[in-house]
């Protein structure tokens, strides 16, 4: 926990990164949906950012700082991103209240709901 009470970024997400390759070798359907893909995630929260790559169907390290050229860039603030992670806040809603952007083609856009 850090001093507002809520756990450090990096660590959620390595938790999302580990459910989402967990699911990735479990489930057929995304697998094959995953098969060729090669996408540099950028996760913007203003005063952190943090990067990851998701290729060979599944997602490297989470590493910290900004990369160049994402291909899908989250941008959202600490306490938003715990909520979506802990279940508290719905991706939808979260994007309705302008709490979450998303940058990035349509296609990966709505490809990265699943990783959420």
């Amino acid at each position: 926990m850090n001093e507002e009470g809520s756990m450090p970024a990096k660590p959620m997400i390595e938790k999302v990164v580990a459910r989402f390759n967990e699911r990735a070798m479990k489930d057929p359907e995304l697998n094959n949906e995953l098969a060729g893909l090669k996408k540099k995630v950028l996760i913007d929260l203003g005063t952190e950012k943090f990067n990851f790559t998701l290729m060979d169907k599944c997602i490297d390290c989470v590493n910290e700082g900004s990369i160049p050229g994402p291909d899908i860039t989250l941008i959202t603030d600490p306490d938003t991103l715990e909520k979506l992670i802990n279940g508290e806040m719905k991706a939808m809603k979260a994007w309705a209240l302008k709490k979450v952007r998303l940058k990035g083609s349509l296609d990966d856009v709505l490809r990265f709901r699943k990783f959420l």
